[in-house]
């Protein structure tokens, strides 16, 4: 090979590998992101020996070289990088047919010595849970022992009780969408995330391009995005200005070529750095960012932990990078969902490190991870915490801070969210709807799930309220006030075995019935009383809180205790006829 040739083969290796670097990234992260994609340098570096020891692929005719590699390797690189990086390796050898045995003895030895070193050696040494165990499990930092459960969820307000989940923020979404002609067969929704919005809760999703011939129609950008409200099934908008600007989202993660969100970080500043989680959020403002969480290998090649966190601007692709500490307020996700699961379930699993064949003091996370907001707004992921081999019982549940990754583990056992649902579905089993998956709510300082009740066309017909510590405590209602009276009616009558949370506040009253009356609401008599003095106000009981209610007529002197006022409609916790014991006295 002369050296015109070399030096022609050489700049084609150079353009191959630019190729690989834009159609496949991020390969070059620290560490890269998987071993799979460390073969791509490794390919390169037998191009380059090729290049140096002057073999048989160094004699191909450079177009049939061009054909091999350019028109069918960059067709499915993007797609089947495992593919080519195999067919290279392949092709290589194939073409050292004709070179001598012993050439190919001692190249092929070194090739294998190579691959075992890369790809069994270095990762056993450096990133094996064998030989780092404790690194592994302490991943997620110290998990804090936690007593007051009241401390940081606070109890909901009637108003911001979640009862549309993603399910039915995708229907309401599509059916939005079909209101505005032609964009529904332009675009489609992406993938819903719950935000708080100016204190309000909200599902929020972007529009997208629907496919390649859609993005090249429109490379300005998608223009909107929707908004859903956890709380009420009629709040849906799509939003398409946010002030006096218009909302394009250009940079989109399925987007082509220099639109392609990864892709557009990757080249502006971030090739050494790994990113992940690319969640769609919208400041108080409204202006829509994709929020992209940074992390680094820990151990070896595994071990990812956050670092900080990308604010892509969606219009102009303007990146704005922050520590965990100094990130907006309106962010909510910084700690990716996924990665703090499997870091709990790291610290469960190795809790007596690999050896433990026995499964001594093994813990794992339940079935799904939901996020809740407590007090001041701060947002937790929250899971239970289950004994490996136990099916509906928990250990106690885990609040996970979203932003900083604090850990407080709550030892209370109780159910899982699985028997929750199923406890709930059972209380209406008549009617065959099915749960949706719960969240956990501060009812009134008593951890509670909370979910809505579906008919089989997927609407809400109804919610539940089920007790963590204890899965037989259900209220069902047709809404928030019903179900809440319900469940307290539960608890009352569930004695000792669930007591009322510390923060509860009572206020008691001596007063004269001036009119009551009755009604049967899901096999329940519920009362509705007004006192004199209080005709503003409506107290409603049941007759589980006290026998005396059916007997008690209007005239008759009653002490009540009660939780709050603040509503019209008020809740009787406690309920005496002095009335009535006025006359069994005399």
């Amino acid at each position: 090979m002369n050296k015109k040739q070399k030096i022609t083969l050489l700049c084609f290796a150079i353009i191959y590998l630019m190729v690989i670097t834009y159609l496949f990234t991020p390969t070059l992260n620290y560490g890269f992101r998987g071993f799979v994609e460390s073969l791509i340098p490794f390919c390169i570096g037998i191009l380059i020996w090729e290049l140096k020891k002057g073999g048989r692929l160094t004699k191909v005719p450079i177009n049939k070289f061009v054909i091999i590699f350019g028109s069918i390797g960059v067709l499915i690189i993007s797609q089947f990088p495992f593919l080519l990086m195999l067919g290279f390796i392949i092709y290589t050898f194939y073409e050292r047919k004709r070179v001598a045995k012993e050439n190919r003895i001692r190249i092929s030895k070194y090739v294998a010595l190579a691959i075992v070193l890369y790809l069994v050696v270095l990762p056993i040494f450096t990133t094996s849970p064998l030989l780092w165990s404790k690194e592994y499990r302490n991943l997620i930092g110290d998990v804090k022992m936690g007593d007051d459960f009241t401390s940081k969820i606070s109890p909901i307000s009637n108003n911001d009780i979640r009862v549309v989940d993603e399910y039915i923020a995708q229907r309401l979404g599509d059916k939005v969408l079909g209101t505005v002609p032609a964009m529904g067969s332009q675009v489609e929704i992406g993938t819903f995330n719950i935000q708080s919005i100016n204190n309000k809760l909200y599902w929020v999703a972007p529009l997208l391009h629907s496919g390649l011939l859609k993005w090249n129609k429109n490379k300005t950008g998608t223009t909107g995005y929707i908004m859903v409200s956890t709380s009420n099934e009629r709040d849906v908008k799509l939003v398409q200005n946010y002030g006096d600007e218009p909302v394009l989202i250009k940079y989109q993660p399925k987007a082509y070529f220099s639109d392609n969100l990864r892709r557009h970080i990757y080249f502006n500043g971030f090739m050494t750095q790994g990113f992940t989680d690319y969640s769609f959020e919208i400041d108080n403002e409204g202006k829509p960012y994709w929020v992209v969480t940074l992390f680094k290998n820990r151990i070896g090649f595994g071990g990812q932990d956050a670092t900080g966190v990308l604010l892509v601007d969606c219009k102009t692709g303007d990146i704005q990078e922050y520590n965990i500490q100094d990130a907006p307020k309106w962010v909510d996700r910084i700690q990716p969902a996924d990665l703090v699961k499997e870091q709990l379930d790291l610290w469960g699993e190795l809790v007596q490190g690999v050896t433990n064949f026995s499964d001594q003091n093994k813990l794992r996370t339940t079935n799904g991870i939901s996020l809740v907001y407590g007090e001041g707004g701060n947002s937790y992921w929250y899971t239970g915490l289950t004994s490996v081999g136990a099916d509906e019982g928990t250990v106690g549940f885990v609040l996970v801070d979203t932003r900083t990754k604090e850990a407080t583990w709550y030892k209370q056992i109780g159910a899982t969210e699985e028997a929750a649902q199923y406890s709930a579905q059972g209380k209406v089993q008549e009617k065959r709807y099915h749960a949706s998956f719960p969240i956990t709510y501060n009812i009134n300082g008593i951890p509670t799930y909370v979910m809505s009740l579906k008919d089989q066309a997927g609407l809400v017909k109804m919610l539940a309220m089920v007790s963590v510590e204890d899965y037989t405590i259900v209220g069902v209602g047709n809404d928030f006030e019903e179900t809440l009276r319900a469940y307290k009616n539960a608890l009352h009558l569930s004695g000792s075995a669930v007591e009322l949370g510390k923060n509860e506040e009572s206020n008691m009253l001596r007063m004269k019935v001036s009119r009551i009356a009755s009604d049967i609401r899901n096999g329940n008599t519920v009362y509705y009383l007004v006192l004199e003095g209080k005709e503003d106000k409506l107290f409603i009981s049941s007759s589980q809180i006290s026998v005396e209610l059916p007997i008690t007529q209007p005239g008759d002197s009653v002490a009540i205790e009660f939780d709050d006022d603040l509503n019209r409609l008020v809740d009787i916790s406690s309920f005496d006829n002095l009335a009535f014991k006025q006359l069994q006295d005399n």
